[in-house]
């Protein structure tokens, strides 16, 4: 049986670049697909958060007509109130790296307000990349890697392929022009090698240990690519 750690973002806004915090938090499905497919792998999941408060669901992410229906939807919610780790995170600061054989960061757009600049969370990031464990990041959850800095002041993952959300997509739900910054544009500006697939299809890229995804779709087929890596 693996442990798993969800490094999961303790922000329930976005400052957008007029000031205003739209609520957000992290996107349902990019934590449940994965729990999931670890449950059932017989794996445990263990949620870390910045400083330990509870993390904060994206409504929006709720919606029957983001999950296929009301069916969809209802399993969504039925899921989150099962994963009791969302209501006894442990703070990130106090996690070992060693006690777990895997990490995996889901998005939503509460990353770009708070793991996008925490230095905690960066020096994990870069920990978890050098360590060589399956480390799984999939939509806005890449921000966190701005701030994953190595000794030298590089990025840690400059050169290395991933996925994330694409300009693309962000025009299309409508932040792109109100956005501080954009999410692909920053991780090209660190160097990171980003490959984009086509809005809203599954989009899954393997680079050594690291196991990216685009969007909310993605996170399923990322979580298997970590199952395969965990054998």
């Amino acid at each position: 049986m693996a442990k798993i750690l969800f490094v999961i973002t303790g922000a329930d806004h976005w400052t957008l670049a007029d000031g205003s915090k739209h609520p957000t938090g992290f996107w349902a499905e990019e934590v449940v697909a994965p729990y999931r497919a670890f449950k059932d792998a017989g794996d445990e999941v263990v949620v870390a958060t910045p400083g330990g408060v509870l993390p904060t669901v994206d409504k929006g992410s709720l919606a029957p007509e983001m999950n296929g229906g009301q069916e969809g939807a209802d399993k969504i919610v039925k899921t989150l109130a099962e994963m009791t780790g969302l209501q006894h995170p442990v703070a990130l600061q106090d996690v070992n790296l060693d006690d777990y054989d895997a990490v995996y960061y889901p998005g939503g757009h509460g990353p770009m307000e708070d793991l996008a600049v925490d230095p905690v969370s960066g020096k994990f990031l870069t920990d978890a990349l050098a360590s060589g464990k399956p480390l799984g990041i999939v939509c806005h959850g890449p921000a966190a890697m701005l701030a994953a800095k190595k000794k030298d002041g590089t990025n840690a993952f400059a050169g290395r392929k991933i996925a994330a959300f694409s300009n693309a997509e962000e025009d299309q739900v409508g932040f792109a022009d109100k956005a501080k910054w954009l999410l692909e544009n920053r991780l090209r500006d660190e160097g990171v090698d980003v490959q984009d697939g086509k809005p809203w299809a599954p989009h899954v890229v393997v680079d050594g240990n690291l196991v990216t995804g685009q969007n909310p779709a993605s996170s399923a087929p990322l979580a298997a690519e970590m199952l395969k890596k965990l054998g």
